[in-house]
């Protein structure tokens, strides 16, 4: 068959799309309308008096969505039954008598009571056409895009009432919204999505992508977990980055680490934007045309051990304390200087001492945990929250000039730093009006 399109525009209301379908070979055709514009703001609901057969003829756009109402018979044509479209009254009530009429011969044959019963009920619906009493027609469409026609328009019709209502959370998961008419929250979004972008593999250059989730750390804040795969070279990173501002004042947590259970607690180490770059990237050199890799701001300190890690050793991680202290021994392992071809006999032996003892902090030995961080985005589980631990301190402390240079805050300015529009031998125009 052959579909034919319209688009055309009812006076007084919008542009709908008109669309007609016809069979010539059974003769069968069929007509809809769908909405041109969008889901309007707001739901409408259309009620006329009908008292003449002249409203019989009243043009009705009936969306999809919509439901069409006759109190006086009881009598409702649900949302979503039938299709859109373009008619008068009279042709609504037509079809609503063609859809009861077209299994009638089978109920007469099965159920001869229920037949019978919608027989009345037909008599009564072709009675109304004849407009023997007034009865009132309602149309409910929450998209607002269905249409009564008032004839005396643009004067206002007094058997028309138009009431333009706020749609329920009900209605706005039927017609596809996310529950309210309002548009959701964008951190909202962020908080419930993961978000994905194309980069470059660190490691071979080739195209890869990267996972990136927000995350509540609970009694903490927003943090930023970033993660990168490679199909081609099977590298895979993570990295973690703060999902706020730097604090006011730096942190410095410490915690005395007594049980083996201390090393469940969930660990925060963050990468700061603002902090200067390395001398090279660790992946790269530097020779991929990236921006400059960001310095690690938080150090970790175990007296114990006489073991400091400064920043930038460690990239942001989020993981526990035993996944830290696995990512320290793994440093030092991994390092050709250390335990590689060209290490001494005397470095070895330390070095092998010090991966003992770290060893021993992991299962039986107790020993302090300290993280220093000057930005005051890191975080040490506090296993007791919302109340104190024992084994756990925190203090904060008013940062120094030099940290606050290396976080890149002296030479920042917040405030004034606009330019000055006004120079020598310019004056700009006044705004017309003003």
């Amino acid at each position: 068959g052959v579909t034919r399109l319209l688009l055309t525009r009812i006076p007084f209301f919008k542009e709908i799309i008109v669309s007609s379908f016809s069979c010539p070979s059974c003769s069968w055709s069929n007509t809809e309308i769908q909405a041109a514009g969008r889901i309007q703001e707001q739901g409408v609901r259309y009620s006329l008096a009908v008292t003449s057969r002249q409203d019989m003829n009243r043009e009705v756009v009936k969306t999809d969505c919509a439901s069409a109402r006759i109190p006086e018979l009881d009598f409702e044509i649900p949302a979503f039954s039938q299709k859109g479209v373009l008619t008068t009254i009279e042709g609504i009530i037509d079809r609503a008598v063609a859809g009861l009429e077209q299994d009638q011969p089978a109920r007469r044959a099965t159920d001869k009571e229920v037949a019978r019963k919608i027989d009345e009920f037909i008599g009564k619906l072709r009675q109304l056409k004849e407009v023997n009493s007034p009865f009132t027609f309602i149309l409910d469409d929450p998209s607002g895009n269905s249409f009564v026609e008032n004839p005396q328009a643009p004067q206002r019709d007094e058997a028309l009432v138009v009431t333009h209502y706020r749609r329920s959370p009900q209605q706005c998961a039927l017609l596809g919204l996310e529950g309210d008419a309002n548009p959701p929250d964008a951190a909202e979004d962020l908080r419930d999505e993961v978000l994905q972008f194309n980069t470059n593999c660190p490691e071979c250059n080739a195209p890869a992508s990267t996972n990136m989730k927000l995350v509540q750390i609970p009694h903490f804040k927003e943090v930023i977990i970033m993660a990168t795969n490679c199909d081609s070279c099977g590298h895979r990173t993570n990295e973690v980055k703060s999902g706020g501002a730097i604090e006011p004042r730096g942190t410095r947590i410490t915690l005395r680490i007594t049980d083996p259970s201390d090393m469940t607690r969930d660990v925060l180490k963050v990468q700061c934007s603002g902090t200067p770059a390395l001398s090279s990237c660790g992946p790269c050199m530097g020779l991929t045309g990236c921006s400059p890799l960001q310095s690690e701001t938080c150090s970790v300190e175990i007296p114990e051990l006489e073991f400091e890690l400064g920043m930038g050793a460690l990239g942001g991680k989020f993981t526990t304390l035993e996944g830290l202290l696995k990512d320290i021994r793994d440093l030092v392992e991994k390092n050709p200087f250390t335990l590689g071809d060209s290490s001494t006999p005397s470095r070895t032996g330390k070095l092998q001492e010090f991966i003992g003892k770290l060893q021993d902090v992991k299962g039986k030995a107790q020993a302090h945990f300290i993280m220093d961080d000057p930005a005051g985005n890191s975080y040490l589980q506090n296993v007791y929250a919302p109340e104190e631990d024992p084994e756990l301190s925190v203090q904060r402390y008013e940062r120094s000039f030099q940290q606050n240079e290396e976080l890149g805050l002296n030479d920042m300015k917040t405030e004034g730093y606009e330019p000055d529009i006004k120079t020598e031998g310019y004056e700009p125009e006044p705004a017309a009006g003003r």
